[in-house]
């Protein structure tokens, strides 16, 4: 595909995935609320806006991700917003994990200004972003998404069109249910190994080729016992996730007991000061819980 690419949020997942575009010979236009962030990207040869509408004004395809859902709605709809100059026929990609419900207003909003918006939230953490392997899940218009998925080629490995607008968003919630739920298991088992005399290291060794494998269990295990908490994803962000999954739950008359109870788990967490932590420090919580201190897990 052709055309000018814009950016919107450089952060630990946007940044590399700007920048597998640029590598790939496209001229990028990127904005970062902190523009010392963006300004990484403009050494490396991007052309650094100063507001969303400014990459619009420049842009074929402007792609966003960003933190939280009214940070989506900001990007978008306020006046130095995209929609305020996006020209006709633009695809706008918003990859941030948001609700359905914006994403269906979005392409609304969009199509009676003859814009086309996807919904394309990831999986795969800042390791797939940086090695370009992220599973992408997109919802919209079909058309939209067959112009633009060469430039998802480039960013990811897995690739799906879900369904109309807000079916990826949809499938990211489905992706982070898994998550949570699986989260626990991981940190029950490594406290059951420690407890019980076993090793952790050699307890993942032998289950992460087994039936229990998972990326939780193979990557976020591991940086449990070798003390490593730094975030990949953030509690904060994951708990955004958590309430965005039990509102449309409600919403469905949908009862996810499992999830509730994660959401309860990862909510103390934020409330012990790990909200910047990354996801496994879960472990910390219920470290302290049974009188474990988490940094003898590794020894």
């Amino acid at each position: 595909m052709k055309g000018n690419i814009g950016w919107i949020g450089t952060g630990l997942m946007g940044a590399p995935m700007c920048a597998h575009l640029m590598k790939n010979g496209y001229k990028t236009f990127v904005y970062n609320r902190s523009p010392e962030k963006a300004e990484k990207l403009g050494f490396k040869g991007a052309t650094v806006c100063y507001s969303p509408a400014e990459v619009a004004q420049n842009s074929d395809v402007v792609f966003s991700i960003v933190g939280y859902p009214q940070d989506v709605a900001s990007i978008y709809l306020e006046e130095d917003g995209i929609f305020s100059t996006a020209r006709k026929d633009t695809i706008c990609i918003d990859m941030t994990s948001s609700r359905p419900s914006l994403a269906k207003e979005l392409s609304l909003k969009g199509v009676k200004k003859s814009i086309y918006c996807l919904d394309a939230p990831v999986s795969g953490g800042p390791k797939g972003a940086s090695e370009a392997s992220l599973s992408i899940m997109v919802g919209g218009d079909p058309s939209a998404y067959h112009r633009v998925l060469p430039l998802f080629k480039i960013l990811g490995k897995s690739i799906e069109l879900m369904g109309e607008a807000g079916a990826g968003q949809h499938t990211k919630v489905c992706n982070q249910t898994l998550i949570a739920t699986t989260m626990i298991g991981v940190v029950e088992a490594l406290l059951y190994a420690y407890k019980s005399g076993l090793n952790p290291k050699k307890v993942i060794e032998i289950l992460s080729n087994g039936a229990a494998a998972s990326y939780s269990l193979n990557n976020l295990g591991l940086a449990i016992v070798n003390n490593d908490f730094s975030p990949g994803f953030y509690i904060k962000h994951f708990i955004k996730d958590m309430d965005i999954a039990l509102h449309e739950s409600m919403r469905m008359n949908l009862s996810l007991p499992g999830l509730a109870l994660a959401k309860q788990f990862y909510t103390a967490a934020a409330a012990q000061g790990l909200e910047e932590d990354g996801t496994q420090a879960l472990f910390k919580v219920l470290a302290q819980m049974n009188h474990v201190d988490p940094a003898t897990i590794s020894t």
